[in-house]
């Protein structure tokens, strides 16, 4: 019995937010196109995480619809763009449609990424749980974490112009 007890606890205590300098965790998720994408794919480039707690909300559209317009900054970076949820890969399918997003959608269902991140809300609003937070995160070309930023409030946008000083 108290081993159960230390399998529920520990991953709490394992999930700390990713600092700069920090290999960044590896994941494989199913992508918008419902491919799976790793972040091994883009090693000796750079990518750029975003994490956003729902599709077809207005500040997750902002957020994302942000490295839509600067896309070719970042492309001409040799950078790769990724968004991140727990939405389903159908959801985030029809969200890049709406929004012609020329990047990556990938659906963390599971919450897995989310946490081993440390942008997962136990407890979100009308009492959802397990939904990814508002982060930005760059990762070099030898994956390792450039930038790390883990909003508390879903409604505050992640600082753009860090990002993109992040990612030169």
């Amino acid at each position: 019995m108290v081993f159960g007890v230390f399998i529920t606890y520990l991953p709490k205590k394992l999930f700390m937010a990713i600092q700069p300098g920090q290999p960044a965790p590896q994941f494989t998720l199913v992508s918008s196109e419902r491919k799976e994408v790793s972040l091994s794919d883009f090693k000796g480039k750079k990518v750029v995480l975003h994490f956003f707690p729902a599709a077809f909300t207005s500040v997750c559209t902002t957020q994302l619809c942000t490295m839509r317009d600067n896309y070719a900054y970042y492309e001409g970076l040799n950078a790769q763009v990724l968004g991140i949820s727990v939405d389903s890969p159908f959801t985030l399918a029809k969200f890049k449609a709406e929004n012609n997003y020329q990047f990556p959608l990938l659906s963390d269902f599971n919450k897995e990424v989310s946490a081993a991140y440390g942008a997962l809300y136990e407890e979100f609003v009308l009492g959802m749980k397990g939904v990814s937070k508002r982060a930005a995160f760059v990762i070099d070309e030898d994956q390792k974490v450039a930038y790390a930023e883990v909003l508390e409030s879903a409604g505050d946008l992640p600082d753009f112009n860090a990002i993109a000083e992040g990612v030169k």
